[in-house]
């Protein structure tokens, strides 16, 4: 019986062949039909056993299935066919199936949130362009993705209209078109697209990155006129295109990373982020000269960037404070076990919605300052909260002068390494009098530290100048248990107080490190490696592939950046002292997190630095930061760091690529730092031209 029934099955498929040439759909219906039921290009090439981009052919209309595929693509299709009508069939009013979702994606009920971005591809969308979809591989492509992040997060545009993409990826774009057709590309064909990092936050936007010559062929400027709001004018040609094709724009109007949208359609999100390479997108203190570097090389730094850490945004400040959110999103989709409606939740551990600061929280020119002070009043240490990261310098003593070289050492991710498993506040402050100290809660502190003291060759942990308080003053909890670590009575006199908070900052920390850590191994620098070949593999890192340079300049700029953004300032002008400003509208802009961390960071370098003083009697002749500069008797940090049995002393600095540990950041002779002292005077700051030797101006602070 087995062998009759084959017998017939392959009579059946005979048919079926015979029958093929005139039984395949057009080829906007099969992909509709595959988009109707969640599927993805590389799901349905494994079930036939060819490739994805044979699937995008058939599906593009540029290439017909031959036998044995013929037939069973046909099959596939007649069958997704009688699940899926097409909506001008008779059976459009019959309710159609719910199409299964990709595995690769969470599944998530609706949300109150506009637009979430794994919604289904709305029904009307512009006709296809056949002949501009085809990829063009100069090597094998490694796809990024399934579905329509199949190309990766992001394509650079180059002057000739392909696009360029990771893993040697060539398509070719619409760009004669104009950017409104670029931009429909850019959503409904190229696939571009990340999924999200959180089930309840949203995948990433395409983006698209416009070269020089790409711009001038859209008609943008070679640069913006408008150098104060860094904008095209709203009568600019291109931008009228935009509108009138039904393209919205941002507050910011139409800048170096633009955002180009459509109204939110039912559930689905459409947007595409852009970045004029021309106008400065990519800053080079951020980038080095990546935008220097051929299109196919800005698509591997820029695609590896957002693959390990997220899709550019903007600034890496504004990419900073995108992971955050992008990791904690503030709501998820929540059943009202009484009506059975889904609606929008906090999720736990997030910033959930604006909150005001405490007054000594607010930096100048908020409103709570402007009610409480004068104009023009400077506010004193136990009026505002002062915790930044030390600036702190000392002349030699007659001793250290007699030393052959003096050493600088940086710490690695000096400030995600203090984010890390720190807990912060979630909530609004509540204001105490005379609180019982806890180390415990997160919170703003008036405690008078002034009778504190230390070495005078260390710099004072309480304060940025490391000089030693005057009385009262403001802190954050940090600050305030280090000094009760030490073994010291804290007596609070006031206190603003988060009774609600997490360690918010940990999924953030852990991200940013592992792409750290990644793309310090593409430089030939791994963990674990004994301390003299690490100082040689940093040496050689200085040299080596430039495109992981600007993806590693880049990470450490977004952990900088992201904890700054958090106590972001008025922009642009028409501002004035007292008035809100955007930033005081979001649930991240939160100085006292901020504060937490530079405060954490900077007691991290005092707690080692103690150590090393008082097992070895070595101290600091400068910081700066997460820099420390210490007198040696040679050129290499291992010329002065204590390694007792031939091991580091534990609590003191270590070096290593961990973030946390420490490198070497620039050796130069006491000589120099003699001449420094003698011409600037002993307030120089070493640490802040120990790398370069070069003096370019005074040291008047960063």
């Amino acid at each position: 019986m087995a062998g009759e029934s084959n017998r017939l099955f392959a009579s059946v498929d005979a048919l079926l062949e015979q029958a093929a040439p005139d039984a395949l759909p057009a080829p906007e219906e099969r992909k509709r039909l595959r988009e109707s039921a969640g599927l993805s290009q590389d799901q349905v090439a494994r079930a036939l056993g060819v490739r994805r981009e044979t699937v995008s052919g058939w599906e593009a209309g540029r290439a017909e299935p031959r036998a044995p595929k013929r037939a069973a693509y046909i099959r596939l299709l007649d069958g997704l066919a009688t699940r899926f009508p097409a909506p001008d069939t008779p059976e459009q009013d019959a309710p159609a199936p719910e199409a299964p979702r990709r595995p690769a994606l969470q599944q998530t009920p609706p949300t109150a949130q506009p637009a979430p971005a794994d919604a289904a591809p709305a029904a009307t969308t512009v006709a296809p362009r056949p002949t501009r979809t085809a990829p063009r591989h100069a090597a094998p492509a490694t796809p990024a993705g399934e579905g329509r992040f199949a190309h990766g997060p992001l394509l650079v545009v180059d002057g000739d209209g392909r696009a360029y993409g990771l893993g040697g990826l060539v398509l070719d774009s619409p760009l004669d078109a104009g950017l409104a057709a670029l931009t429909q590309w850019a959503l409904d064909e190229a696939q571009l697209g990340a999924a999200r990092l959180h089930r309840s936050g949203r995948d990433a936007d395409p983006l698209v990155v416009l070269t020089a010559t790409a711009a001038e062929a859209l008609g943008l400027p070679g640069e913006l006129a408008d150098r104060r709001s860094l904008r095209l004018p709203d009568a600019h040609p291109v931008v009228r295109e935009l509108l009138s094709a039904g393209w919205k724009l941002t507050r910011r109007g139409f800048g170096p990373w633009p955002r180009v949208y459509q109204s939110a359609d039912g559930a689905r999100r459409r947007c595409v982020q852009f970045a004029i390479l021309p106008w400065g997108a990519l800053d080079e203190r951020t980038w080095k000269h990546a935008d220097q570097l051929p299109a196919p090389e800005i698509a591997q730094v820029l695609g590896t960037y957002a693959t390990r850490v997220l899709t550019p945004r903007g600034s890496a400040a504004v990419t900073g404070l995108e992971l955050m959110t992008a990791l904690r999103p503030p709501t998820r989709a929540v059943k009202d076990a009484a009506t059975g409606a889904w609606t929008s939740g906090a999720v736990p551990g997030s910033l959930t919605e604006p909150v005001d600061c405490a007054p000594p929280e607010a930096p100048d020119g908020h409103p709570l300052v402007a009610a409480r002070y004068p104009r023009f009043h400077q506010r004193t240490p136990d009026e505002v909260l002062d915790e930044e990261a030390y600036q702190w310098a000392r002349p030699l003593t007659d001793t250290e002068c007699l030393q052959s070289h003096v050493v600088g050492i940086d710490v690695n991710m000096a400030f995600a390494a203090a984010a890390n498993r720190l807990t912060v506040g979630l909530s609004a402050p509540v204001h105490l009098h005379r609180p019982a100290f806890d180390p415990k809660t997160p919170g703003s502190w008036l405690v008078d530290l002034s009778h504190i003291t230390f070495d005078e060759r260390l710099p004072n942990p309480f304060t940025p100048t490391g000089e030693t308080p005057t009385g009262p003053a403001w802190y954050a909890t940090p600050t305030v248990a280090y000094a009760a670590e030490l073994g010291h009575q804290v007596t609070p006199l006031e206190a603003y107080v988060r009774e609600t908070s997490g360690p918010y900052l940990d999924a953030w920390y852990t991200r940013l490190r592992d792409a750290y850590l990644a793309t310090m191994a593409d430089l030939g620098v791994t963990p674990g490696l004994p301390e003299d070949t690490f100082l040689a593999a940093m040496t050689d890192a200085s040299d080596a592939d430039p495109a992981a340079a600007a993806v590693l300049s880049a990470i450490k700029a977004t952990v900088k950046g992201g904890i700054g953004k958090l106590r972001e300032r008025p922009h642009g002008g028409g501002w004035r002292p007292g008035e809100h400003w955007p930033a005081l509208a979001r649930p991240t802009w939160r100085p006292d997190i901020r504060a937490a961390v530079i405060a954490n960071a900077r007691i991290n370098m005092h707690r080692k630095m103690l150590k090393l003083a008082t097992h070895t009697g070595l101290y600091p002749v400068a910081v700066l930061s997460d820099c420390a500069v210490y007198p040696s008797t040679g050129p290499s940090p291992l010329d002065f760091l204590p390694r007792p049995d031939g091991k580091p002393l534990p609590g003191t600095f270590r070096l290593g690529i961990s973030p946390g540990m420490v490198k070497h950041e620039g050796t130069q002779s006491i000589l120099w730092a003699e001449s420094l002292h003698e011409e600037h005077g002993p307030d120089i700051n070493l640490a802040r031209h120990i790398k370069t030797g070069t003096v370019t101006h005074h040291d008047t602070g960063e």
